[in-house]
């Protein structure tokens, strides 16, 4: 061997992963050869989510439950934080030999047939449809109700692989209120593309439809999606959606989906022609990152919302999952997927309208967060002693009710009830909701044997050992603060070929710390009782026992509507707008 090629076999290898949040996009550069984490960078979106108008001049005023993105804000991911994360790295980008991306989803926005976002073509700027639906747009729920409706009418097989319901944040809902209430804009997409296939579009020009979307949050199962004759009960004129927007070659997770384009190596700073993977989303990307490719290791990734997912070597009908798709994590297992919509979105809340001055003045008087505070004082407390139970349903819930009409809810507060108080029944009532989610999986035949933590909430540890005591289950906590971008760069690994696949990668790249807490049985004892009283709430609020929170919402869109446009009849609920819907 000359003394060059030896040099090159001994030259370390690198990969890139990018993890796009909801708010960022975070860069992250990892050695091949044991998952080192180098160097990473944060890119803000300028725009952050856009919930009040049209991010233009003059931008129209959107309705509520709306939630919008700029699709610039994730190209500036590319120009800014990875060569920034190359240069904190401190490597030589010529050793870089991968780049793979990870994305919320549902996240999805129509294009030109070359991929160009329909909010950047002159002329559609203007449509608030044009522009990127974010995951957290719940304003097509009426759209979901009916696909839901007419699935269990006609007793459409795929209906069972997502629990029996379809959510409002996927993309055939989100789609089908396109069609009906901007017919233009509908005719005028080529292609009705997820985020994470887009920004792959983006760098390597090529676009594949990735496998985890297409069967989580696009219906397609067992290689079909919804039949035309299905789509046109919905309504005539999305009967051909599939054919002409949606269907495209599928890429398997782990894959090369291209190479590095010019264009894309000038943003990033990386070599043209290295491999970009296959897209793929958030969640499922964290479970090789946190070592849990095996069968019933269940990743609970918490951030603003949880997603929780999990491969098994056993296909089963868990009612209200968000889905199952062979493949959808690791080849060779079912990959199961369940959520809720609102985790840290709602302790974040709870500090920025709830909290009154005083807390806020000690808290940055002894240089603490106001969660920090809040934390403390909660820690201090005995199980049940706030006299509190709250629902987690402020964004509505995904598992597994599948329902972005029910809204939030506590219960026992007095004249006594301190902002600790509702705090800590807050992060209780998320632990609650997980446990609903672990026990359906059990009595559905798919136990969860291990629960791995991943995500920016796993730093809290009274959030920590309310969960291990709520769940009655040890908990392992991802050994990186960065689990979905580690979990991208693992992909990109196996995509470059240093891997033969993600399960070996992730043995080698991936770390956890298992069993970091464990139950306090008494304590788990005390919040038995208070479960309870979680589900009864969960049941009469979710199971329609008292339609309230649907009631409340339809009030509210029709005052801002005719707060908005006082002269025109209004709709109660966004259903009636729709063509052929029905009132919840």
């Amino acid at each position: 061997m000359t003394e060059a090629a030896t040099a090159a076999a001994h030259t370390p290898q690198y990969v890139v992963g990018v993890d796009y949040g909801t708010l960022s996009g975070r860069a992250l550069v990892v050695r091949v050869s044991d998952g080192a984490e180098l160097g990473s960078a944060v890119h803000d979106y300028a725009h952050a989510v856009v919930t009040d108008h049209v991010p233009v001049d003059g931008g129209a005023s959107l309705p509520p439950e709306w939630a919008l993105q700029v699709p610039q804000d994730y190209r500036d991911v590319l120009r800014h934080a990875v060569p920034a994360a190359v240069a904190a790295a401190g490597i030589d980008p010529a050793d870089v030999i991968g780049i793979a991306t990870d994305f919320t989803a549902c996240t999805v926005l129509p294009t030109s047939a070359e991929g160009v976002p329909l909010c950047e073509v002159p002329g559609w700027e203007q449509r608030p449809h044009a522009w990127v639906k974010l995951w957290r747009h719940h304003a097509a729920q009426g759209q979901a109700d009916r696909i839901n409706a007419l699935a269990a009418e006609r007793g459409e097989s795929w209906l069972a692989r997502y629990g029996g319901l379809i959510s409002s944040e996927w993309e055939f809902a989100k789609a089908l209120q396109v069609l009906e209430e901007d017919p233009e804009v509908y005719a005028a997409t080529a292609r009705w593309v997820e985020a994470a296939d887009w920004i792959v579009w983006q760098l390597c020009g090529a676009y594949v439809r990735n496998a985890c979307t297409a069967g989580y949050k696009g219906i397609r199962q067992d290689g079909a999606y919804p039949s035309r004759d299905f789509l046109a009960a919905l309504n005539p004129s999305f009967a051909s959606f599939v054919d002409d927007k949606l269907d495209h070659q599928i890429g398997e997770l782990g894959s090369v989906a291209g190479t590095l384009t010019a264009e894309a190596a000038a943003w990033t700073g990386l070599r043209e022609g290295i491999a970009v993977a296959v897209g793929n989303v958030d969640a499922h990307v964290t479970a090789p990152a946190a070592q849990a490719t095996a069968p019933g290791q269940m990743v609970a990734i918490m951030g603003t919302s949880t997603c929780h997912v999990m491969s098994s070597d056993v296909l089963r009908e868990v009612p209200g999952m968000c889905g199952v798709v062979d493949g959808g994590i690791v080849a060779g297992l079912y990959g199961y997927e369940a959520g809720q919509s609102g985790v840290g979105d709602i302790f974040g809340w709870f500090t920025r309208t709830a909290v009154p001055a005083d807390y806020a003045a000690e808290a940055e008087r002894r240089g603490l967060s106001v969660h920090e505070l809040l934390t403390e004082r909660a820690s201090a407390q005995a199980v049940a002693e706030h006299g509190l139970v709250a629902l987690d349903w402020h964004s509505g819930n995904r598992s597994m009710l599948v329902d972005h009409e029910l809204s939030g809810l506590v219960v026992g507060q007095t004249l006594a009830t301190r902002p600790e108080d509702t705090y800590r029944a807050l992060l209780e009532s998320t632990a609650f909701g997980t446990r609903v989610i672990l026990e359906a999986f059990r009595d559905a035949g798919v136990p969860v044997t291990e629960l791995v933590i991943a995500g920016g909430l796993a730093k809290n540890r009274l959030l920590m050992q309310i969960y291990a005591d709520v769940t009655r289950m040890p908990l392992s906590v991802i050994g990186s603060a960065q689990g979905p971008a580690l979990g991208s760069a693992i992909h990109a690994a196996v995509a470059a070929g240093a891997y033969p696949d993600v399960a070996t990668a992730a043995g080698r790249m991936g770390r956890v710390e298992r069993a970091a807490y464990v139950p306090d049985e008494a304590d788990a004892a005390a919040y038995d009782p208070l479960f309870e009283e979680y589900v009864r709430l969960h049941d009469h609020f979710g199971r329609r026992g008292n339609d309230v929170m649907r009631r409340l919402k339809a009030l509210r869109r029709k005052a801002i509507a005719a707060k908005s446009h006082p002269a025109e009849p209004v709709p109660t609920t966004g259903q009636e707008a729709s063509a052929g819907g029905e009132a919840a």
